[in-house]
């Protein structure tokens, strides 16, 4: 009976939690090509009405594109026009856009969506090359140019697609994927170096 009661008085030690980013500091380089994971971003899932549009970009500090295949950035955050009333919102700089949605009265959805997406930057010369082994989007500076952003494919996979300069690429994906989309564009840069 004492050592029962022993048992039960002992301190008992707190599990710990480590968030750890998926394919953390994975890169990998070929002729021309380099594709690496990029660090953690905050990010908002935002659909919003036309006659909200102003409030939410002047609380985001940036303007939400109202065109096809556009973004907008200023200040480490990014937009991405998605659709009609569907914006992708990156922030890099270490600020919370959903915490600036969130002081909008202005009707509108926004869903955090940080720890869903995983970024790969495909950079170089074969960097279009490389995506193109598994996305059908024109990624010529002509159809695509820098700026442009895409909901698209890669292989079997829904990603997302912002050019950030001639040669360099953003793909956003969703994290469960993020093993498949970084094999898919390793081995594709490495075609494209060929």
């Amino acid at each position: 009976m004492a050592k029962a009661a022993a048992r039960k008085t002992a301190p008992v030690a707190s599990p710990s939690v480590e968030r750890r980013p998926a394919l953390t500091g994975r890169s990998t380089t070929a002729a021309g090509v380099k594709v690496e994971v990029l660090p953690p971003a905050e990010r908002v899932s935002l659909r919003v009405p036309g006659a909200s549009a102003a409030a939410l970009s002047k609380a985001l500090g940036v303007t939400l594109p109202n065109k096809p295949k556009t973004s907008a950035a200023k200040g480490g955050r990014t937009a991405l026009w998605l659709g009609p009333d569907e914006w992708l919102v990156i922030d890099e700089a270490g600020n919370d856009p959903l915490a600036d949605c969130a002081k909008v009265s202005a009707l509108h959805s926004a869903v955090g969506v940080s720890h869903r997406n995983i970024a790969i930057s495909v950079t170089g010369t074969g960097a279009a090359a490389a995506i193109n082994a598994g996305c059908p989007q024109d990624l010529s500076l002509d159809a695509f140019p820098v700026g442009a952003a895409s909901r698209t494919i890669l292989g079997k996979t829904e990603i997302v697609l912002l050019r950030t300069a001639a040669d360099a690429f953003r793909v956003e994906c969703w994290r469960s994927f993020s093993d498949y989309v970084f094999t898919f564009l390793s081995e594709g840069s490495r075609d494209a170096a060929v």
